[in-house]
């Protein structure tokens, strides 16, 4: 069990300098002091304009002398990194402490991290010079981060499926083929023992069939979407990079941006999101019809909540013409890594009864669906 003076300085600092009559720090305490003081900073302004009536009336040493760079040195030194993160996406989300990505000495301090991304997206507009700069760099990091984690599973599901019909010159137990091996050396069955001898073993080679698709990425970039966009931007790097691939990307609001020759650039897809705005899939989905050159090996993924500011008629005419031309039509509801979609049920339901597709999807899914399709 916790000691009792641990549990009562956990209290203290839930409830801060004010409670310092009734709760007192374990002696020499000077750390719990520090953290009080930094979680002070930040949560006092939970109480507005009575923040000064509190002061006048609470206990403590005066006014805290913490800037807003010393405040997140302070954190990191005294917290743990998930207790950083939570806190510095507070500051940003909670109290529009928008310093941080205003002041370069603070931009530098900040932990690259998908929050403090999707943070930056929403406020790149207020940024130039240097904390721009600054900020290409942060959303560099967590883009490669991701690209790390999620290329794994794209080398796996496009290199690694075996081809039984081709014998392998490697020697891997990986890539044994048992039933070949089995059938090859039943001649060489010895009845007295009652031993099957193996004298030829056989392995499977790795499949490399380079069928050329083209896969069309189009993306909504409202302001509800941005965990799709994040991921709709890594997944166009990763799969411009297949050989089997042409991948085309497109992002739109009321206006269409073809942003196919930064594909390979997942840094510069996400600086150009204008996040917020009006939607026109309609729109968007006739762009995209138009990349069409071989409609029996081309897949067009719409990432979209589906809630359409243009007319649903539109919508659904131009996603029946992409279907009967014989292109895949698939529209992600949400690409992330939890998929929990918020979209409109009824524009989805009628686009699935039109044969299209319909769901949302974590990326390592897409992955599995599209190589299903194309290798």
């Amino acid at each position: 069990m916790e000691d009792e003076q641990e549990i009562l300085n956990r209290w203290r600092l839930v409830l801060g300098r004010y409670a310092s009559g009734q709760l007192s720090f374990s002696p020499n305490e000077a750390r719990l002091m520090e953290m009080e003081e930094a979680l002070e900073y930040l949560y006092e302004r939970e109480y507005g304009e009575e923040q000064d009536i509190r002061k006048e009336r609470g206990g403590g040493s005066g006014d805290s002398q913490l800037t807003v760079p010393k405040w997140l040195q302070k954190i990191k030194k005294l917290f743990p990194k998930q207790t950083v993160e939570i806190m510095e996406r507070h500051a940003l989300d909670k109290y529009g402490m928008t310093e941080l990505l205003t002041d370069p000495d603070v931009m530098r301090k900040l932990e690259p991290n998908r929050e403090l991304l999707k943070t930056i997206l929403s406020m790149k507009h207020l940024m130039s010079g240097e904390v721009l700069t600054l900020a290409r760099e942060i959303v560099r990091k967590v883009a490669e981060e991701l690209m790390r984690k999620l290329e794994q599973e794209v080398r796996q599901s496009f290199f690694g499926k075996l081809n039984r019909s081709m014998t392998s010159p490697i020697r891997s137990m990986r890539n044994l083929d048992i039933k070949k091996t089995i059938r090859r050396n039943l001649k060489n069955y010895d009845v007295e023992r009652g031993q099957l001898l193996l004298k030829d073993i056989y392995f499977s080679a790795r499949m490399k069939r380079y069928n050329s698709w083209r896969v069309i990425i189009c993306v909504d970039e409202s302001g509800s979407m941005l965990d799709s966009v994040i991921h709709s931007a890594v997944m166009a790097g990763i799969f411009a990079k297949l050989p089997m691939l042409d991948t085309k990307l497109v992002i739109f609001d009321t206006n269409v941006v073809d942003l196919s020759g930064y594909a390979e650039d997942p840094v510069e897809i996400l600086m150009s999101v204008q996040l917020g705005g009006g939607t026109d899939i309609g729109g968007a989905l006739s762009y995209c019809e138009k990349l069409i050159d071989y409609p029996y090996r081309t897949m067009l993924v719409l990432v979209s909540d589906l809630y359409e500011g243009c007319g649903y008629e539109n919508m659904y005419r131009v996603s029946k013409g992409i279907i009967e031309s014989g292109a895949r039509l698939v529209v992600l509801t949400a690409l992330d890594m939890e998929a929990n979609p918020d979209y409109d049920r009824n524009a989805a339901k009628k686009l699935a009864g039109m044969g299209v597709h319909v769901g949302a999807m974590t990326p390592e899914e897409l992955v599995g669906f599209v190589s299903k399709i194309v290798v």
